[in-house]
């Protein structure tokens, strides 16, 4: 099978690194489709005379989330045949689409962003507490360097309880981030060339740096469940569940 060294990490770690498996054309429509969206997030707050939505702001920190439903050019990356591969190593046999959003930080001092499950913003956003822990896909769009803040990340064998369950998360009253863990001893910074992909369990702590680069440093999100995630009491279905993997085989082609 493709990846047996990452599916072994991701199990045993919880995270996994394909270095440069996205090039070419489709890195560059990922790069287009970035500048897009900070300009709609910029406009988005122009509207609403702010500097700040959520844990977006400007300048500093963009969010850019449910991408894909307006801009259809994403759904090339997001049910690629790279895209297929990865979820089957990490994931297994059925694959779901969740979720995707562009995450960037401004330059010369771009927030950083604090030890987190993406589980845990699940579960802090109102979604179910039960739910399977699922797949996120970090794509850097520029080299991810400590200099411009990638990812860092505290491995399961550092804190097993991440690995077991959802911590508990407190909102953070400046930014409206959500921390579940403050001991960086033992973290691993991942610096990764543009077109990487780091795969990572929604259980597992990861958090970034400051960009105290001169340049933006661009990041797309991609994110896979094993089954459908609905919300609590109305059971209605919980952002998207496209198929990309069904019982092995590819479901949806972009």
């Amino acid at each position: 099978m493709k990846y047996e060294f990452q599916k072994a990490q991701f199990a045993a770690e919880g995270y996994a690194v394909f270095d440069g498996v996205l090039s070419g054309a489709m890195l560059e429509m990922l790069r287009e489709q970035c500048s897009l969206f900070i300009a709609r997030e910029d406009s988005r707050m122009d509207a609403l005379g702010v500097d700040s939505i959520g844990i977006s702001h400007r300048g500093r920190r963009y969010f850019a989330n449910q991408c894909q439903r307006t801009q259809p050019a994403l759904r090339s990356m997001l049910f690629s045949p790279i895209m297929a591969d990865i979820c089957r190593a990490m994931l297994g046999d059925n694959a779901y689409f969740f979720f995707d959003q562009f995450v960037v930080k401004g330059p010369e001092g771009g927030l950083p962003f604090g030890w987190h499950q993406d589980s845990g913003y699940v579960v802090g956003n109102g979604g179910p507490t039960d739910h399977a822990p699922y797949l996120t896909c970090w794509c850097p769009l520029d080299d991810a360097t400590a200099e411009n803040g990638t990812v860092r990340v505290l491995p399961f064998s550092r804190v097993p309880a991440s690995g077991k369950g959802i911590l508990p998360h407190q909102r953070q009253a400046q930014t409206n981030d959500l921390v579940g863990w403050t001991d960086d001893t033992g973290a691993v910074t991942i610096a990764v060339p543009a077109g990487s992909i780091v795969a990572f369990s929604s259980l597992l702590l990861h958090a970034t740096g400051a960009n105290r680069s001169n340049r933006f440093r661009r990041v797309y999100l991609a994110q896979y469940t094993r089954e459908v995630m609905l919300n609590p009491g109305t059971r209605h279905l919980r952002n998207n569940a496209v198929p990309l993997l069904l019982n092995g085989e590819v479901a949806t082609v972009a």
